[in-house]
């Protein structure tokens, strides 16, 4: 049966939220629309005049569809090339979704996206769920065919494992320029120590280049090692300038909320660089340059005012 206008309003009413649990689960914007898309032909297909509570219905198709992609996602990943980090997302992009809370906040940030790849599509779903949109338990186990208490279970087990991960001190944007401000005058400095003195003992730097842009497969480690690389990537040359296809802008901003490094050429975004901040220093840089993972990057980037960049490099 087609859809009535009434349907479709109903629908595209839900899908900010359908976008912003399907980023979480997945952690790729691009693989977040084709499931919220495939969301829609079912409803499409369904008998919507028996559905009782809509909501319900395309959060527990939606889900379910995520948690197929993340079992065969999690196959490829074991091919991939390198390290695998989340598509990053640059603020006011709408699939950050709801950041009322610290804990909504927090889901969507950057460190807590790469750690929920430590956890099952199960524990991934019932946290991101509880977590981030505050479903209680007896929907989640709707959603997921559980029982009450095993999502109750579930969510403690899931929650334990992103405890375990570094401490992240939630910063303002006012904030977030300041650290990056900081962080770029230490790297451009010419000298390492500077450098080390803002990161933590046991700081690292992680680049996802997927096999397309030359990233390092094992991540830095220990504050000299990190500010030694970080030393040596602002420092201009000809080889980086034709790896990005020009004079790249470097610009301070925010990405899944918390402080971020961009670099632009020629209004494209050809990195992401990622801040963790702890309560003694930058704990960890995180820099997506794979091209794929940094398309709604760049149209994001096209779309707001960014203002003139603290400089440019290479």
């Amino acid at each position: 049966m087609a859809l009535t206008m009434r349907d479709v309003d109903r629908f595209e009413a839900a899908r900010p939220r359908l976008e912003a649990i399907a980023y979480r689960l997945l952690g790729s914007a691009s693989e977040a629309e084709d499931a919220v898309q495939e969301t829609f032909l079912r409803w499409q297909a369904s008998a919507v005049e028996q559905i009782e509570v809509p909501e319900a219905w395309l959060t527990k198709v939606l889900t379910h569809l995520c948690l197929n992609q993340l079992t065969s996602a999690r196959a490829r990943r074991e091919t991939y090339v390198g390290q695998w980090l989340p598509e990053p997302l640059l603020a006011g992009d709408p699939m950050l979704g709801p950041a009322d809370t610290v804990e909504q906040r927090d889901s969507v940030s950057y460190a807590v996206l790469a750690l929920l790849e430590r956890l099952s599509p199960n524990e991934r779903a019932v946290y991101v769920l509880r977590e981030a949109f505050g479903y209680p338990h007896r929907e989640i186990a709707e959603v997921l065919d559980l029982t009450e208490a095993a999502s109750q279970q579930i969510f403690h087990r899931a929650k334990k494992h992103v405890a375990e991960g570094k401490p992240r001190a939630e910063v303002d944007a006012a904030a977030a320029r300041r650290i990056i401000e900081e962080f770029l005058a230490a790297a451009t400095s010419g000298r390492t120590e500077p450098l080390v003195r803002l990161l933590t003992a046991d700081a690292v730097a992680i680049g996802d280049g997927g096999g397309k842009v030359p990233a390092r497969a094992k991540a830095f480690e220990g504050a000299l090692a990190v500010a030694t690389f970080m030393r040596g990537l602002f420092k201009p040359g000809k080889a980086k300038r034709a790896l990005v296809g020009g004079t790249a802008e470097i610009h301070a901003t925010t990405a899944n909320g918390g402080p971020a490094v961009v670099a632009v050429v020629e209004g494209r975004v050809v990195g992401v660089m990622c801040l963790e901040v702890g309560a003694e220093g930058i704990v960890a840089f995180r820099s997506q340059v794979n091209p794929d993972k940094l398309e709604r990057a760049t149209r994001s980037w096209a779309a707001t005012e960014h203002g003139e960049p603290l400089f440019r490099a290479f």
